[in-house]
């Protein structure tokens, strides 16, 4: 057993903690393990050491669960973009480089949870819960905010609707991410190549002189 899981099922864990975080994080781990089809509210009792109703007092049921595991995963998301967005070190040009290939990491190192995030299970059936609405819709208007800067800046084309550009970038990484998660290119210097080869064909016509200001 791992230490962490240890700590997840110690009592004086939650006693002193917060449950619903305790929870979530154990929600994670069994996404991980079982995927969604095998998360339930049971296991998750006995994963973090709880009586079975426990959980019951945060998540009504699955669906609630995985809109909240949803939601931390938008978050931390976010938080990672922001990261990459405030360093100074980094030139325009290749703070749009992380930012792609950042997307594709974190799809990659998390394949169950991005494929809650974006996956049908939750927006196929329209099950998002609104607190998953408020974290998720910013999520992409944060892109479309960055893509009117980068345009501004000329990074991006100016020409194009910033919000279809938004879309096509964000699509290409979606793309890119499902090839990596299914297997269709397991070989992580193709996904580099492929992400170096779109970020090139998005900035087009971007001069150093602009990415020097």
């Amino acid at each position: 057993m791992s230490k962490q899981t240890k700590n997840l099922n110690s009592k004086s864990n939650y006693h002193h903690g917060d449950l619903r975080s305790t929870l979530i994080a154990g929600a994670n781990e069994l996404l991980k393990e079982t995927g969604i089809e095998g998360l339930s509210l049971r296991k998750l009792a006995e994963k973090t050491g709880v009586s079975r109703t426990a959980p019951y007092h945060h998540f009504k049921d699955k669906n609630q669960l995985l809109c909240a595991i949803a939601e931390q995963g938008f978050k931390h998301w976010q938080h990672n973009a922001e990261k990459i967005f405030n360093q100074t070190d980094l030139s325009l040009k290749e703070k749009y480089h992380q930012f792609f290939l950042g997307y594709i990491r974190y799809a990659a190192d998390n394949p169950e949870l991005y494929d809650l995030m974006f996956g049908r299970t939750i927006w196929k059936q329209n099950k998002a819960t609104q607190n998953l609405r408020d974290v998720a819709y910013p999520s992409f208007n944060y892109q479309v905010q960055m893509t009117q800067d980068w345009q501004q800046q000329g990074l991006l084309p100016k020409g194009e609707n910033t919000l279809r550009l938004s879309q096509v970038t964000w699509g290409t990484m979606h793309g890119i991410a499902r090839l990596l998660i299914d297997g269709i290119y397991a070989d992580q210097t193709h996904i580099d190549e492929m992400c170096e080869c779109a970020v090139n064909l998005f900035t087009q016509g971007f001069s150093e002189v602009t990415d020097a200001i």
